[in-house]
């Protein structure tokens, strides 16, 4: 249910947004179209992001971290949009964590992320197309190794990053099973279903 309304308030902001567009050329119009995604999923990013609570210790799944992959992922080899995606997403989810003196380490960890992951899916793409895979299963590929490696090179940059600034409130070992395992595994299911909702909206949109 959660995936719908995150689908229904996209379609409807874009279609509302792209009523005022008649005038503009086709590759302005695609170009706005596509701001006007990435500005939506940080914010819905952003809005999961503080309502979504603690897993026990001062730490939680990262939905926003989520929304960037999407954003990556949508704006393919766009490296500009990555990176000032990532810093937005690092803004909000400093503003809004629940750990304690988590703000540094989470503007560190989305811009040491992006540009890893930026690396991992160009890599991911270029396997993709000297195996010859169709575009589908190429980008399901993509999908269901971007969400897990991302969210373990953000989880793991995160805790190091706090460890070293204001020190973690548990172990290290503790906090990567208890909080970054299961945001992996949220993280990539909760993702693939997310993306393919969001990609069917777009498809939708960008053809009007």
């Amino acid at each position: 249910m959660a995936w719908s309304f995150v689908k229904f308030i996209i379609v409807k902001n874009l279609n509302k947004s792209y009523l005022c567009l008649g005038g503009i050329q086709n590759e302005k119009k695609f170009k706005y179209k596509k701001m006007v995604m990435n500005a939506l999923l940080l914010a819905i990013g952003a809005i999961l992001h503080q309502i979504t609570p603690a897993l026990g210790l001062p730490m939680q799944p990262d939905f926003a971290l989520a929304m960037l992959f999407i954003i990556m992922i949508i704006n393919d080899n766009d490296y500009k949009t990555s990176l000032i995606c990532a810093i937005i997403t690092g803004v909000f989810t400093a503003l809004t964590t629940k750990f304690p003196g988590g703000q540094l380490p989470n503007i560190i960890d989305k811009i040491v992320t992006v540009n890893v992951m930026f690396l991992v899916i160009i890599i991911i793409n270029k396997i993709s197309h000297l195996t010859k895979l169709n575009t589908k299963l190429e980008k399901n590929i993509l999908v269901l190794l971007v969400f897990p490696i991302g969210t373990l090179v953000s989880g793991t940059t995160f805790l190091l990053s706090a460890k070293f600034i204001v020190g973690l409130p548990a172990s290290f070992s503790l906090l990567f099973v208890t909080v970054v395992i299961p945001a992996l595994v949220i993280n990539t299911i909760g993702g693939f279903i997310l993306y393919h909702a969001i990609n069917v909206s777009l498809k939708r949109v960008l053809t009007v």
